[in-house]
């Protein structure tokens, strides 16, 4: 039995969103948490929420154990790419991407034994 929870169109890159992803993937949720609390990246708060959201799902729609959670899968996906410019001299101009992200959480009950 697995619960998840999804993030979609997140105004940060996929690449600083996997950072603070890696550091949580297969830890016990409460121990997650408490990594993300002190994490100083802007990412750590968007993960923290989202991994909330899962172990609340869990607790209330499949009536799991909320202390017996783990982080078993987070992965980041690219999203959509908001195109801007810069104008630059002689008529120049140059792009600017601003990227955005996709987090899935899935949580599950740790097997004992």
């Amino acid at each position: 039995m697995e619960a998840r929870a999804c993030v979609r169109h997140v105004r940060i890159s996929p690449t600083k969103v996997r950072i603070v992803a890696d550091l949580v993937r297969g830890k016990p949720v409460k121990e997650a948490l408490a990594i993300l609390k002190f994490t100083p990246k802007r990412a750590s708060i968007v993960v923290e929420k989202a991994i909330r959201s899962a172990a609340a799902n869990a607790e209330n729609n499949f009536d799991m154990d909320k202390d017996s959670l783990i982080v078993s899968e987070i992965h980041v996906g690219q999203g959509p790419t908001l195109k801007r410019y810069h104008p630059r001299q002689r008529g120049q101009a140059f792009p600017i991407l601003k990227r955005t992200s996709h987090l899935t959480v899935v949580v599950k009950e740790r097997e004992e034994g």
